[in-house]
């Protein structure tokens, strides 16, 4: 089913850099751009700006995800992936970028590829405090309770023996460099 797509106002802040656009028919997130190089070294962080601002319609909200290539090729990351564009916000989108590479440094250069931009409805919601909530399968099950995992341990109870430092060590989780499924 196909859906004529959502209008959203952009304007660029800086009026060199191409708008945000789709690699293939059918992907999620549009490719934003950084108008500024930057080098980071192994650690390093930064806040890059993309030269776009976005004004999205009410219900909406757009989410600043991680470029797969860039990590895997390069080690960098987003530091608070994904990063929420509100409805409201009319600034410029920045992006924070860190480099996780233990020996290589990573250079950008004006408009780089850096980000995806993944626009969606967002609810609207009421909370509504209860004394107990109702029962449901997983319960309390979170932080590694389904297992999969062999810093797990193989557990699938919900007694979170991952979180409560069971298998993993000292830190009461599961290390992500042991991760031998390469997720």
């Amino acid at each position: 089913m196909s859906r004529d797509p959502l209008n959203v106002l952009i304007r660029r802040v800086d009026p060199d850099v191409p708008l945000p656009t789709y690699a293939h028919p059918g992907d999620a997130g549009a490719d934003l751009r950084t108008t500024q190089s930057s080098e980071l070294k192994p650690g390093e962080r930064a806040v890059l700006p993309t030269g776009v601002s976005v004004a999205l319609p009410e219900g909406y909200a757009a989410f600043v995800h991680p470029r797969s290539g860039l990590a895997a090729r390069l080690g960098v990351a987003l530091v608070n992936a994904p990063g929420t564009v509100d409805a409201g916000y009319r600034g410029e989108i920045k992006v924070i970028v860190v480099n996780l590479d233990p020996h290589e440094t990573v250079r950008f250069e004006r408009f780089d590829r850096i980000a995806q931009l993944v626009v969606q409805q967002v609810e609207r919601v009421r909370f509504q405090e209860v004394a107990e909530l109702p029962d449901s399968a997983r319960a309390e099950g979170g932080f590694g309770s389904t297992g999969g995992h062999a810093g797990v341990g193989g557990t699938s109870s919900t007694s979170g023996q991952a979180a409560d430092g069971g298998a993993t060590g000292g830190n009461r989780y599961a290390s992500v460099v042991s991760d031998r499924e390469g997720q």
